[in-house]
């Protein structure tokens, strides 16, 4: 399949309730710390789906397991995103949570507090070769290796995928998780797939190298196309072994990073499902990162309003 030009967009991966607590300064330990909390709709996996689909990918679709007790919400909200969900309600586990920390200061940098629920409780089970119909690209959400249910399903899915011709991108997710679940069995993973889009610090992890654009090389010896995300430095893409462009960030006066690389990933596969080559897709995608930080959520602003998604 080509995916030039048109065709679907499936991601498959987490779908979580956030807890957004911007505060300012640092968190007094033992007392009380003033923020403004709010509850938003989340997932690295979800918020990439919903950012591709706001890029302009019109056929956006998402994989994802979710609890009983925030179903019809986040499919709610998946929908007036502009997406299509397959969401499997798990019978026994919530609905994920992570509270998010965000320091209202200057860098408005996260923390993040997680609790997965059901979001990493995907199974092989929950997959059929028939939801890669009209796909032109299937991108995977790291989190799904965190977990070894979900790992055995992201598994069944890259080789589905790997058969019919569909390529497969990949985000490392966490920096901290990686640690748990030990670089060489990311890497190993890694080994099937066509586009990396790790973070500079996931890169620098995965090579146990101390700059990112060697680290960038080094991880584009092992997966044909890899476009680590930067932050203010923007992102570099690297094939063979060889950093190819270095593209600038948009300048932005951040508000809450939280969800800027997600919104990074669904704008840069949004454009090259439009036929876009990849230093132009890396464009789009700071350009989304940039749209992202100056608002509170992972999500993009709703179609409807132009304004942030909703708290319950």
């Amino acid at each position: 399949m080509s995916s030039a030009g048109g065709g679907a967009l499936l991601v498959v991966g987490d779908v979580v309730t956030d807890v957004v607590a911007r505060h300012r300064g640092p968190l007094a330990a033992g007392t009380d710390t003033a923020a403004v909390i709010g509850t938003l709709p989340g997932g690295a996996g979800a918020n990439v789906a919903c950012w591709a689909a706001h890029a302009g990918c019109a056929d956006v679709r998402l994989l994802g397991r979710v609890g009983a007790d925030a179903a019809r919400w986040h499919e709610r909200e998946l929908v007036a995103a502009g997406v299509r969900p397959r969401l499997v309600i798990d019978g026994e586990a919530a609905t994920g949570t992570v509270i998010c920390l965000v320091d209202a200061g200057a860098s408005a940098e996260r923390t993040f507090l997680t609790d997965s629920g059901a979001s990493l409780r995907l199974e092989p089970a929950d997959w059929s070769d028939t939801l890669l119909e009209g796909v032109a690209r299937l991108h995977l959400s790291g989190y799904l290796l965190f977990s070894e249910r979900s790992r055995a399903l992201a598994g069944v899915a890259l080789a589905a995928a790997r058969a019919h011709g569909v390529p497969v991108s990949l985000d490392p997710a966490s920096a901290g998780f990686l640690v748990r679940l030990g670089v060489d069995r990311f890497l190993a993973f890694a080994e099937g797939i066509d586009v990396l889009l790790p973070s500079r610090d996931e890169a620098c992890l995965l090579t146990g190298l101390s700059e990112p654009g060697d680290a960038a090389a080094e991880l584009s010896r092992l997966v044909p196309l890899v476009v680590a995300k930067s932050g203010v430095d923007g992102a570099l893409v690297a094939r063979s072994g060889t950093v190819v462009a270095r593209v600038p960030a948009v300048t932005a006066d951040p508000v809450d990073t939280t969800g800027a690389g997600d919104a990074f990933t669904g704008a840069f596969l949004a454009a090259l499902l439009a036929g876009a080559a990849p230093e132009e897709a890396a464009a789009r995608g700071c350009g989304a990162g940039a749209l992202a930080v100056r608002q509170v959520g992972g999500r993009p602003p709703r179609r409807e309003t132009g304004g942030p998604p909703v708290s319950v």
